[in-house]
């Protein structure tokens, strides 16, 4: 079925993209963007030398990112690596700031079934409320789709109620992501416009709403704000929510701040006003 999916106009889709890219965003409305956008982050570090001290500062920040700003609201959540989910559970615990994990041999996915499914299993079971999951790329290019279906219905047994977001599939997953973010290249305007018509078109057939997550180059408030109005002009306000849409980055809240900051003073706020991460 999927290998007879008709092929995408790669041309049309950039230029839709590029066009929607091209609205002017101000003041107001501006704020309102920047906002909005803080709320879906996913706040991520996924680093061979994160630590249990580096997750715990980087939890305080997605609560509270801009103590001077008290409008700018909470990040979505905070992703980590397995290892690191109850360090961050606990230091999110009653704050409304979901605990995020990856899971499943991130990012190359070369690992077996079974080790997935433990993995998925203990990340939840310390405290993950959603599981980023990548499939097997190696099975899909090599066309066994049948594997790459399966594989997915099973991790998502072992979510049980966390939420799965899916790197890159659409069968069973609370969400679809664009990439791992560990590629050059990953939510670019056009492949977020193909993945948002994909939902979009589900959507249509199945009544079912499927969220999207934006992971991989996303690293400015300028492409943060285009990836809402793609999202908006394709699937409309309903997809507005952190619910549906999420944003996986690791340094575009400061340029984010450093955008409201400007809306309110005239001028562009100092990078080290803000933490690092």
């Amino acid at each position: 079925m999927i290998r007879r999916l008709p092929h995408v106009d790669r041309v049309g889709i950039e230029e839709r993209a590029a066009t929607l890219g091209k609205r002017s965003i101000k003041t107001t409305a501006k704020q309102q963007g920047i906002r909005l956008a803080v709320s879906m982050l996913d706040l991520t570090t996924l680093e061979g030398a994160d630590t249990p001290g580096k997750v715990r500062h980087l939890c305080s920040k997605a609560v509270c990112p801009a103590p001077d700003m008290p409008e700018i609201p909470s990040c979505a959540a905070v992703c980590v690596y397995p290892s690191l989910a109850g360090v961050a559970s606990a230091a999110l615990e009653g704050t409304g700031v979901k605990t995020a994990a990856v899971a499943t041999g991130f990012p190359s996915g070369q690992v077996s079934l079974d080790v997935k499914l433990r993995e998925t299993e203990e990340a939840v079971a310390a405290g993950a409320e959603e599981i980023d999951m990548v499939i097997s790329r190696e099975a899909f290019l090599a066309g066994d789709d049948t594997r790459v279906q399966e594989e997915i219905v099973r991790v998502r047994e072992a979510c049980g109620d966390a939420h799965l977001k899916v790197i890159l599939e659409t069968a069973d997953a609370d969400f679809i992501k664009t990439s791992t973010g560990k590629a050059s290249s990953g939510a670019t305007p056009g492949v977020c416009l193909v993945m948002l018509e994909a939902i979009r078109d589900y959507a249509h057939r199945t009544g079912r709403q499927v969220g999207f997550k934006a992971a991989g180059g996303v690293s400015t408030s300028k492409a943060a704000l285009h990836r809402l109005v793609l999202t908006k002009e394709t699937l409309g306000d309903a997809w507005l929510t952190p619910d549906l849409l999420r944003i996986g980055a690791s340094s575009v809240l400061n340029d984010l701040l450093m955008q409201y900051a400007k809306t309110e003073t005239g001028r562009y706020g100092r990078a080290e006003d803000f933490s690092k991460e």
